[in-house]
């Protein structure tokens, strides 16, 4: 086993990522991209990359990125815990909105159907040792919305910075007909396979 540690960084943005921690006890800091990185570079598309695939690689790219940010920033020494979520429908991957009009479009696309989040999950132990990732897959059912409910709810500036275009911890569960999965792996980080993961490198929660 390895040695306890008090706490993870958590190399993430992403407020719902830290309430979901903070749901499980884990005790945790941020190791946020310093201006000089391209973060939004880890998370470009590859020609014909399937989603689950392409939550995978930019977890642990993510996990990797983070681990030189620690040791080039002579932080104390812990396990660095880093997940990635899209959304998927008909093979193509939905990122966050570019803009207005690309959020309607998105959850345009999802209305009436169902799709699939997928979020990968990667942790980095003490001694930079990359786990194995774990891949959380959950499927949606979206109500039939009117054009009006969608642009109401892109005016609410929700959609942007989410996958797909929108949290469903949020304004947009009034669309939510179904879920089949993980309510937490939906929101952006899976407590189940999360924890597992967190145990595995010691961390004390």
């Amino acid at each position: 086993m390895p040695s306890p540690y008090p706490f993870v960084y958590l190399a993430s943005q992403s407020p719902r990522r830290q309430e979901l921690l903070q749901q499980l006890g884990v005790r945790f800091e941020l190791l946020l991209p310093r201006p000089d990185e391209d973060a939004e570079a880890l998370e470009a598309v590859l020609p014909d990359e399937a989603a689950a695939d392409y939550v995978m690689r930019v977890s642990v790219a993510k996990a990797v990125a983070a681990r030189r940010r620690l040791e080039a920033g002579g932080h104390a020494n812990a396990p660095i815990l880093t997940a990635d979520t899209t959304v998927t429908i008909d093979g193509r991957i939905l990122g966050k909105p570019l803009d207005t009009a690309d959020a309607v479009a998105m959850l345009a696309s999802l209305r009436g159907r169902e799709h699939e989040v997928l979020t990968a999950v990667a942790v980095v132990d003490a001694d930079g040792a990359l786990l194995p990732a774990a891949l959380s897959r959950s499927r949606v059912r979206f109500a039939a919305a009117g054009d009006a409910a969608l642009a109401r709810y892109v005016a609410s500036g929700e959609p942007f910075g989410k996958a797909g275009a929108y949290g469903i911890q949020g304004r947009a569960a009034e669309f939510v007909e179904r879920i089949d999965g993980s309510y937490s792996g939906i929101m952006g980080l899976p407590l189940f396979e999360s924890a597992a993961l967190l145990r595995a490198a010691g961390i004390d929660f």
